[in-house]
């Protein structure tokens, strides 16, 4: 068995910005997955990893994000893009992540916003405090001003863990994030929604996650 499970938040705790992403797009005409392209293309070093490393602030992003997504095809501008990224907690993989947390370590690696950004473009934290504490160790890239899939969050999870990165599950929502976890030897799940994502936390783990009704489903 496993000793400790490594979560991502959005996306995977709570469901995917990309439905709400495509409606904006669809709305005002754009094209399909103007937001998605820009958000990957040169996904090192463009507005919105400087952005989740704290490294620019919310008009420069704004500003940016705009030129970005131009050269693609179409203005889209950042102070726009956030709100729509304040998923719905999915309660099947908040339960699963309490059965988790009863017999191994749970840490929770995410690409986050700073603070008063994410404040002051949607009126809400993207983070729900009651399921935030059930992680031992939480990462959030604009704390610590490294994001995913730089290698290096998740060799400090894995630290603060105490824990081998081979005896580790990590689940993400992005295949990009998926393949440093697995490079260092760790199982990886790549969540495309709570149900299949939790039967494979379940075959990994032999934890029961689901009540006996939901895992015939």
């Amino acid at each position: 068995m496993p000793e400790a499970v490594i979560w991502d938040f959005g996306g995977v705790l709570t469901s995917s910005p990309f439905e709400a992403f495509a409606r904006f797009e669809h709305e005002r005409g754009l094209p399909a997955n103007i937001i998605r392209r820009t958000n990957a293309h040169n996904h090192w070093d463009n507005a919105w990893a400087r952005f989740e490393r704290a490294e620019i602030d919310l008009e420069t992003f704004d500003s940016l994000f705009a030129a970005e997504s131009l050269a693609l095809g179409a203005e889209v501008r950042g102070r726009d893009v956030l709100p729509l990224l304040s998923g719905d907690l999915r309660p099947e993989m908040v339960e699963a992540l309490k059965r988790v947390k009863s017999t191994l370590k749970t840490g929770c690696i995410t690409n986050n916003l700073p603070a008063n950004a994410i404040g002051s473009a949607t009126g809400r934290s993207l983070y729900i405090a009651e399921v935030m504490v059930l992680f031992d160790h939480v990462i959030e890239s604009a704390k610590i001003g490294l994001r995913k899939p730089d290698p290096r969050i998740y060799r400090m999870m894995v630290e603060a863990l105490g824990v081998d990165p081979r005896a580790c599950v990590y689940l993400d929502d992005l295949g990009v994030n998926l393949k440093p976890a697995r490079e260092m030897g760790m199982t990886t799940i790549k969540v495309v929604d709570a149900q299949q994502a939790i039967a494979e936390l379940e075959a990994v783990t032999g934890l029961a996650l689901r009540d006996a009704s939901r895992r015939l489903m």
